[in-house]
């Protein structure tokens, strides 16, 4: 589907990344370095670096996104979603295994958040999407579950996945949808202990990268790409602050991303 999401959310500026860090406010979705807490490589990450000097804690804000028109809630508890649960058949690709890291942010610090439930959702080679009738697209594959399913964060926040290096479609640069869900910290101002947060987000790839992927097969059936990072709305919307750091990992390749919730705030 062309231009299948329109871009939410923005990229909070320094001095708002230092008052969400430092009072109480409205939920939002930070990346979390939890082992450093350089100034320089937050600032360029934050937004301007000329409207304050203080330095920040190891936390970079990310933009929401939103989830676009072919989220499933099918409620698979899987790490593998490679293949489709009713055959047993892995979506062919290039092995991808993804690691989340999901703290929670709270003054000036990020600590491991467990129990979130973290959604991954994403094209196969041929960009295809299971669980949907796509006209544009000409794919019907209502009642198909590869390439989704979800992991609940360990008591370290760590949710992984084996996945694939996702294909391509029109409209569309590379991506990866992930949604995150979590009930309300203990602590705070809301009653109700049932409600949960909800963030919705997309990563994306390295251009370069890609084009090294996509000259193998399967993907190089496809043919040639149309959009690069550079043309896609979405991608603008976020910078550079959702690209995936991908690295070769055997006989395919392998990524971490660092994220944190601030469930502080009323909602």
């Amino acid at each position: 589907m062309e231009n299948d999401d329109l871009p939410i959310g923005r990229v909070l500026d320094r001095r708002e990344a230092l008052k969400l860090l430092a009072l109480t406010g409205t939920a939002m979705l930070v990346g979390c370095n939890r082992e450093t807490a350089s100034a320089a490589s937050t600032s360029a990450a934050a937004g301007s670096a000329s409207t304050a000097s203080v330095s920040l804690p190891g936390c970079v804000v990310r933009p929401e996104l939103t989830e676009g028109p072919y989220f499933v809630d099918n409620d698979l508890d899987r790490s593998d979603i490679r293949t489709d649960p009713a055959t047993g058949i892995a979506r062919p690709g290039a092995p991808l295994v993804l690691t989340f890291n999901v703290s929670q942010v709270g003054k000036n610090q990020c600590a491991p958040l467990a129990g979130a439930h973290v959604d991954v959702w994403q094209c196969d080679a041929a960009g295809t999407y299971s669980g949907v009738n796509d006209r544009m697209e000409g794919f019907n594959t209502v009642g198909e579950k590869f390439l989704r399913g979800y992991q609940t964060t360990d008591a370290k926040g760590i949710a992984r996945f084996t996945t694939i290096y996702p294909g391509w479609y029109r409209g569309r640069t590379v991506h990866i949808h992930f949604k995150i869900r979590t009930p309300w910290a203990a602590g705070t101002k809301v009653a109700d202990t049932n409600k949960q947060y909800d963030f919705t987000s997309q990563l994306f790839f390295d251009d370069a990268f890609s084009d090294k992927v996509f000259a193998k097969a399967p993907y190089s059936a496809k043919g040639d790409r149309g959009l690069r990072n550079e043309s896609d709305g979405i991608f603008r919307q976020s910078g550079d602050s959702l690209l995936l750091k991908v690295a070769d990992a055997g006989t395919g390749y392998a990524a971490a991303f660092d994220i944190g919730l601030d469930l502080s705030g009323n909602r």
